[in-house]
C-alpha cells in the first residue's frame, strides 16, 4: 500500500468500514476510546450522526478529531468518515 492514499482511495475504502452510531447523548470517553481502537485496528471510520443532534454534528467531529488524532476525510449529510495512519 503506498505511503499517500488518495481522498477517492480513501472513500473507496469507507465502503466497507465499521460505522459507528453517534447517538443523542452525543459523545463520551467511552465512544471516543471505541473509535481510536477501531482507527488503530482499521485506519478508516465512519460516523453516522443521528438526525436529532445534527446541528451539533460539526463540533463533534472537531471534538472527535483533536481527542483521536485523526483527520476528517468527508462529510456528508449525518455520515464523516475520519482517518488515522497506521504507525
Amino acid at each position: 500500500m503506498s505511503l499517500t492514499l488518495s481522498r477517492k482511495e480513501l472513500m473507496n475504502r469507507a465502503l466497507s468500514a465499521l460505522t459507528i452510531n453517534i447517538g443523542k447523548a452525543g459523545i463520551n470517553d467511552n465512544v471516543i476510546e471505541e473509535i481510536k481502537r477501531q482507527l488503530k485496528s482499521q485506519e478508516l471510520v465512519k460516523l453516522k450522526f443521528a438526525k436529532n443532534i445534527s446541528s451539533e454534528k460539526e463540533i463533534y467531529i472537531a471534538q472527535i478529531v483533536e481527542k483521536t488524532n485523526s483527520k476528517l476525510i468527508d462529510m456528508r449529510g449525518n455520515v464523516a468518515v475520519i482517518f488515522k495512519k497506521k504507525r
